[in-house]
């Protein structure tokens, strides 16, 4: 079902002191309203479509989530160029803007944010940080702009009062929380050991995973929050060491490599501890300049579905260095449902195509690359985006309700490949029911943007008495790079 939006667009902005409405009131996925009878200051005019699509991206080119930037960026340029290789949006070609968000730790993204509202950005794909999209995320959606991230999951921007303007592709930190303790239960594990990161991603996730591992009949022995700019982490791992547990789950963002480094002068990675060890999609690289064999054994979990080697070469006409593709499907499909939903609501303005985002991943006709929705809208058709991450469907908050998870495994070479992929609903209400894996190719029963094969459901087999539920999604090869 379409969402509600007012017919009123006046919005605007104040820049030094915070957001102000004025003069309307602004349906919000809290399911409170935003309104306000306060005079704004002129900084921003209130956003206007102009009928040419322009795309920006605040995506990290600097700061300590770097590695989830090259591959996004790379995506959003390959969205923009299928887009406007099948005839661009609206009958114009799609604009991009690129734009660095940083990280929560500097301002670089609130400039950055200022600059695309100026330049008239319609809709922004990021960021990439939950954290990094909280500080900003009451300045791009009181301007009126479309916002929607390829990699927040953060369950504060679970029901977050964002005018109905915020979207995300990857799910909450609930799902993958869930996914990381049922991997450490079907290891065995009977104790945690948690060491997360203090930012809204970290503390949430950490919250998760050791809540499900404790209903499950675990025990969190260890839950450390820490300080992502400490210049030593000796003190950390020495209390993880101390506690003992069987699981050891590792939740951060490029300052893991310290941690790592530490963990290993204290023989508490797996090879030598012979315990359990988890990593997440905030630190899972293949670009460790580690001795080899030092991460053998070692776990984590990725949102989306497995990419396929076609988008992955696709991807690297775009940036031939990229080693990772963590949420590159996720930032893609970020970028072609903006352009669907504009093409449905016929408008570039930020507000009428949120009001089209859910009517495109719940419609009667599945599709799955841009060319060829784009038609079926066009034709009256009702369609239902297939996206390259895998299921999307979004709930009446901009969530996805349905997701896949990778699960890898660190070789001798420092390099991760796939285990296994689970795909379910991602309410906390799933909890209860068993989830399914697979650990084989399967055919597609859907294309890719360029026409090559993409994940789909193939045969399942229980993973733990406690998770998610749903069908497995994903091919799976112990060759080709995750």
């Amino acid at each position: 079902m379409r969402r509600a939006f007012p017919a009123t667009r006046a919005l605007a902005m104040v820049a030094a002191a915070g957001l102000v409405l004025t003069g309307c009131s602004l349906g919000s996925h809290g399911g409170s309203k935003a309104s306000s009878s306060a005079s704004p200051s002129a900084s921003y005019a209130p956003h206007q479509g102009d009928g040419i699509l322009k795309i920006g991206t605040l995506l990290p080119e600097t700061g300590s989530l770097v590695i989830l930037g090259p591959q996004q960026i790379a995506a959003v340029k390959l969205a923009v160029q299928d887009i406007n290789n099948a005839g661009g949006v609206l009958g114009k070609l799609v604009q991009s803007e690129d734009s660095d968000s940083g990280d929560a730790s500097t301002d670089i993204a609130s400039q950055s944010v200022n600059r695309l509202i100026n330049d008239n950005v319609d809709a922004i794909v990021g960021a990439a940080s939950s954290s990094v999209t909280l500080n900003v995320i009451d300045k791009v959606t009181g301007s009126g702009l479309l916002m929607i991230s390829g990699s927040a999951t953060s369950t504060k921007l679970q029901d977050y009062p964002d005018h109905g303007l915020f979207f995300r592709t990857a799910p909450s930190d609930v799902y993958q929380g869930r996914v990381v303790a049922n991997t450490a239960i079907d290891d065995g594990a009977q104790t945690m050991g948690i060491l997360a990161l203090q930012d809204a991603y970290g503390t949430s996730l950490a919250d998760q995973a050791g809540q499900v591992f404790s209903d499950s009949g675990g025990k969190v022995v260890l839950k450390q929050i820490y300080d992502p700019k400490a210049s030593d982490y000796t003190a950390e791992v020495a209390a993880l060491k101390a506690a003992n547990p069987d699981a050891m789950v590792l939740i951060g963002f490029d300052e893991s490599s310290k941690i790592i480094q530490e963990m290993v002068k204290q023989s508490l990675l797996p090879l030598k501890s012979h315990k359990h060890m988890y990593m997440v999609d905030g630190n899972m690289t293949n670009t460790y300049t580690l001795p080899a064999g030092t991460l053998a054994g070692v776990k984590g979990t990725i949102p989306g579905s497995k990419p396929t080697t076609d988008f992955e070469s696709r991807l690297k006409t775009i940036n031939p260095n990229l080693t990772d593709y963590n949420y590159a499907g996720e930032a893609y499909d970020a970028t072609v449902l903006t352009a669907l939903a504009s093409e449905e609501a016929k408008s570039d303005n930020g507000i009428d195509i949120a009001a089209h985002m859910q009517d495109i991943t719940n419609g009667s006709t599945q599709c799955s690359s841009f060319a060829d929705c784009d038609r079926l809208i066009k034709a009256g058709t009702t369609i239902h985006y297939m996206g390259i991450s895998g299921p999307i469907d979004f709930d009446s908050n901009g969530n996805p309700s349905v997701a896949s998870m990778g699960v890898y495994e660190y070789g001798s070479d420092n390099k991760y490949q796939p285990l296994k992929f689970v795909t379910g609903p991602i309410s906390a209400t799933a909890a209860s029911a068993s989830p399914s894996s697979s650990a084989s190719p399967t055919p597609s029963s859907s294309a890719s943007p360029s026409g090559s094969p993409s994940p789909s459901p193939s045969a399942s087999s229980s993973m733990s008495p406690t998770g998610l539920s749903g069908s497995v999604s994903g091919s799976v090869s112990g060759t080709s790079k995750p």
